[in-house]
């Protein structure tokens, strides 16, 4: 028998199946994508479950690994994996292994696990089923017959309508309060950056003129005219200290007398001589 209709095609080769037109299915089938194709069927998927539930086609004639194979053949050729189209086939295939094991082995005795199991994969496939059949009639009815429409609101009209103490004096005295409570900016005092000697700059100074004069004064060296500035303070701060470096590494001999000035003198490296 073959039939065909306006949203799908399917065709039963089967001798006990009645010669007869089918009522038109669910329009689920009009979305299903994927066809069965065996050598007693071809259709829909779920035409296929339909048939087999109101007992028009013998499940035990149906191979469910050749329609398993088929899907799986049918899933290869998309590029995206269709999930809805899967979860459908897992639904429907569920269904019919159900169906056709209590089919094959109809007296074989159950635990009561087996027996929960099964009737809980019975319930969940009707109530899969009874979900699918409200979705489709909703889907019919969806955007029509409202009964509660939401109405068109005019667009307002925004008037400025002040009390009658907003006036320009009290604006005024809010915006000095709102500018007295934001932070203040904190200004920091100026400072000037004076240029300093470095040590090193100075060690290398006192080398120089030490190796030109063989001997040096300290004083001769940071100079004794001017005013005592702070700049000059520094200067002979960082020149001692550059003397005591030299002295260090061996560079210098320096001696003083009692109470004079400090004499230094050019040395070759060695172990440092104080006098």
């Amino acid at each position: 028998m073959e039939f065909t209709g306006g949203w799908f095609h399917f065709r039963i080769i089967h001798p006990n199946v009645e010669n007869r037109p089918l009522k038109r299915y669910s329009r689920a089938v009009e979305r299903q994508l994927y066809t069965v194709k065996t050598q007693v069927f071809e259709g829909p998927l779920d035409l296929l479950l339909d048939l087999v539930t109101k007992r028009k086609l013998f499940v035990n004639d149906v191979s469910l690994a050749e329609v398993t194979d088929d899907f799986m053949r049918y899933l290869e050729k998309h590029e995206e994996f269709p999930i809805g189209e899967s979860a459908e086939f897992i639904v429907v295939a569920s269904t019919l292994m159900l169906i056709k094991s209590r089919s094959l082995l109809p007296m074989i005795k159950l635990t009561d696990e087996e027996e929960e199991s099964i009737h809980d994969l019975e319930h969940r496939l009707a109530f899969y089923a009874r979900v699918k059949e409200l979705a489709s009639g909703l889907k019919n009815i969806f955007g029509k017959k409202i009964i509660f429409e939401k109405t068109p609101g005019k667009n307002p009209i925004i008037v400025f309508s002040p009390d009658s103490q907003t006036d320009i004096k009290n604006l005024s005295l809010a915006l000095e309060r709102i500018l007295e409570s934001l932070p203040r900016k904190e200004l920091l005092p100026k400072v000037v950056v004076r240029k300093v000697i470095s040590l090193e700059e100075m060690i290398e100074r006192l080398a120089e003129q030490i190796a030109k004069a063989s001997k040096l004064k300290f004083k001769e060296f940071h100079g004794t005219k001017g005013a005592l500035t702070y700049e000059k303070k520094v200067s002979i701060i960082v020149g001692f200290l550059a003397m005591l470096e030299l002295v260090k590494r061996g560079a210098i001999r320096v001696s003083q007398d009692s109470r004079g000035d400090i004499e230094m003198e050019n040395e070759e490296m060695g172990v440092p001589t104080y006098i």
